[in-house]
């Protein structure tokens, strides 16, 4: 493609459409299909998994999709493991094994909670050990059933004895303990003993999106700490490690399989599906499960054993949706025997005796060394008063920090962690951008387009201009991606080079009084094609999203006109769509790859003006050499003025990996402008970058606006 050929590129080109708007394209808003001015995706969609059909595919997708894990929880890099210093009391004996209360800093003053099962009596070498998290159950650990609840599960086949029924997460634990494995039953945040931040409060406003804290995150981490707890037990054998729970507990054990390497068998039960994929903020934070699911995110664990109970729930199809793709994946790998999957829809969302005991035969199997049917045996229950970790002489600690004092704790690591990757030559400025670099594709969900990656939507028929100027109107999108970016495409002669031009009113604002303004001119006249498409939410992209029937009803006062963000956790909303931000930076790669693709010389500039400019700060960082010069108005932005989850500037993770400075500073050696700069902070990241990659000038920077002629000829010098 080239752009003196456009009218090459669709056998049929339509009429263009002049009214005030003479760049529009779609006069008929309903023929622009762009799947994004749809009802956003919500955690009950579809989440289908399609294994890839190699294991080279596979372990190049399970990469990616871990790398997404890890930076949706914000563990991308990994915080720094401070000392458990764990406390461990209170033994109690039980026929066959013993339970202590223990808790532990999974960092400085935070703490996690659970009781600890072990064995009795002589073992033949080192113990397995096994992670018990215990999802949504009342009270969680405490969990004590009515006994009139207890008998109903007994008559209907769910439990066998009253012991099971009434305590059915003390049965787990107990009989996995009787069959020699060392087990820590340990408190989701805001359950049990975990009572210093209350179970879905104070991680959900734009300052934790913009830092990506959320409860996901940070019980994730509670989970990695406690299996480095659970390891520290000199009788536990490292090689054997399972994790087991239901619902929040199921996925909190699909979860740990795909970010540590070292549980070695999995059963999480009533939870992965290609259904509803977890109602919680605790199993919900932005990015997690864009382009992917439960299913995928459970496969990571693959080739080591993973089985799954499901029940006449959301789960009730795994059998038929999820399962066989699992087995695919699972026999490509070459382990056809390690994964499976069962339910009984005749109970309803449980982790009851009868799914207990599959799981018992899959741990006596893959971490024992023995028979595949365990029946349970009868244990004696423990007053759920008599569990707790704290008392007289184990009080709560001292240093317990409430949301507010944790997430100030978790702010100073990430911020030590991204002072420690400041470059300061080219192997540290490498290592910068392996992580950083790595986060920005993650939150963007993007990068410059390959060759041939793009898709014609619609053009009109030329336009000619005064002075012998043609504009061309096309939409173009990415392959299978169901977008549908309009542009304008100006020309004049033969153009040597193209000037992507990114400005908030999109493509009309090349236009003044119907022609070319000054600067667009100037640019034409000095040899360049322009090329401005509107990105989301903007010039024909703009959307309008009407209340539903749920929000009439609560007299939502959303304005329709902005992207739908879930409120009360953007969680909901941005871990299963893009944000606005990314959106908009995702198109500007697409102009990009249009400019690239279709022009006769390499050449490709980018400018952003007004507040476009961060949008095009974030797009340029993820361009690599693609892209010859760029001019940059920073409009005096920072993304710790983002108050409200519902700016369309709002990028979840910016503040984690320090924003516009990070930006700019993956912009090196490019030859960049910066202007309009002034109170920004993004000098000292942004100068060391282009310090350690040997190429100070090409950076050029300016407090102030710069007037178009300067932009101007600082691009086309």
């Amino acid at each position: 493609m080239r752009i003196l050929s456009v009218a090459a590129l669709l056998a049929v080109a339509l009429p263009a459409f002049s009214d005030d708007d003479p760049t529009r394209l779609f006069p008929d808003k309903s023929e622009l299909k762009d799947a994004r001015l749809g009802p956003p995706k919500d955690l009950n969609g579809y989440f289908p998994f399609h294994p890839p059909a190699s294991k080279q595919a596979w372990d190049d997708r399970a990469a990616k999709v871990r790398t997404q894990v890890l930076v949706a929880t914000g563990l991308w890099p990994m915080p720094e493991k401070t000392p458990l210093n764990p406390v461990i009391h209170g033994k109690i004996d039980r026929d066959g094994y013993t339970v202590e209360k223990v808790f532990f800093a999974s960092m400085p003053g935070h703490y996690v909670s659970g009781s600890l099962y072990r064995p009795t009596g002589k073992a033949d070498g080192k113990r397995p050990g096994v992670l018990c998290p215990h999802g949504h159950w009342a009270n969680g650990r405490f969990y004590e059933n009515s006994e009139a609840n207890a008998k109903k599960e007994i008559a209907s086949g769910a439990e066998k004895t009253m012991e099971g029924a009434r305590y059915p997460l003390q049965a787990r634990c107990a009989n996995l303990a009787k069959m020699g494995c060392v087990v820590f039953h340990y408190d989701m945040v805001g359950v049990a003993d975990s009572t210093a931040i209350p179970h879905r409060a104070g991680f959900t406003d734009a300052e934790a999106e913009l830092r990506l804290q959320s409860f996901m995150g940070l019980q994730t981490w509670n989970s990695i700490r406690a299996l480095d707890f659970l390891l520290s037990l000199p009788e536990v054998d490292p090689k054997r490690i399972g994790v087991t729970g239901a619902s929040g507990g199921g996925t909190q054990t699909f979860m740990l399989g795909a970010v540590d390497d070292r549980p070695a068998v999995a059963f999480p039960a009533v939870m992965v599906s290609t259904a509803m994929q977890g109602g919680c903020v605790c199993e919900n934070c932005s990015y997690l499960r864009i382009g992917t699911g439960n299913v995928e995110i459970a496969g990571l664990f693959a080739p080591k054993p993973l089985a799954m109970s499901a029940a006449n729930d959301w789960t009730v199809e795994i059998e038929k949706k999820g399962l066989p793709e699992l087995k695919q994946l699972y026999h490509t790998l070459g382990a056809d025997d390690n994964v499976t999957a069962h339910c009984r829809p005749e109970f309803g969302h449980n982790y009851n005796q009868v799914s207990r005991e599959m799981m018992y035969g899959w741990f006596s199997k893959h971490l024992l060394g023995g028979p595949a049917q365990v029946k349970e045996q009868p244990f004696t229950p423990i007053p759920p008063k008599d569990l707790s970790v704290y008392d007289a002489e184990h009080p709560r600690p001292k240093d317990e920090l409430d949301a507010k004092g944790l997430r100030a704790k978790m702010t100073g690591a990430a911020e030590k962690q991204m002072k420690a990757l400041e470059p300061t030559d080219a192997k540290s400025l490498a290592e910068f951008r392996r992580v950083v670099g790595t986060a920005l594709r993650v939150m963007i969900g993007d990068e410059l387009p390959q060759p041939d990656s793009l898709d014609v939507h619609k053009r009109a028929v030329e336009v000619k201009l005064a002075d012998g100027v043609s504009m061309h109107l096309i939409a173009v999108g990415r392959k299978g991606q169901g977008d549908m970016v309009p542009h304008a495409v100006m020309v004049k002669g033969n153009p040597k080079g193209a000037v992507v031009w990114v400005h908030p009113n999109g493509k009309a604002s090349l236009l003044q009084k119907g022609q070319p303004n000054p600067t667009v001119k100037a640019l034409l006249d000095a040899g360049y094609a322009v090329v401005a498409p509107d990105v989301f939410q903007t010039g024909e992209l703009t959307g309008r999203w009407p209340l539903t029937e749920a929000e009439k009803k609560a007299k939502s006062n959303r304005d329709e006109t902005k992207f739908p963000v879930n409120t009360q956790f953007a969680g909901f909303t941005y871990g299963y769509n893009h944000p606005v931000f990314a959106n908009r930076v995702h198109d500007i790669l697409t102009s990009l790859a249009l400019a690239r693709d279709t022009g006769t010389t390499k050449r490709v500039y980018l400018v952003g003006w007004e507040g476009a400019g961060p949008w095009v700060a974030a797009a340029r960082a993820l361009c690599g050499n693609d892209v010859s010069r760029t001019v940059i108005d920073l409009n005096q932005f920072r993304f710790d003025r983002v108050t409200d989850v519902t700016d369309e500037n709002l990028l979840p993770g910016a503040l984690k990996y320090d924003g516009l400075p990070a930006f700019l500073a993956l912009c090196a050696p490019g030859e960049v402008f910066v202007h309009n700069h002034a109170g920004t902070g993004t000098g000292k990241l942004s100068q060391a970058a282009y310090d350690a990659a040997g190429a100070r000038d090409a950076l050029k920077r300016q407090a102030e606006k710069a007037k178009p002629d300067e932009v101007i000829a600082w691009l086309t010098r």
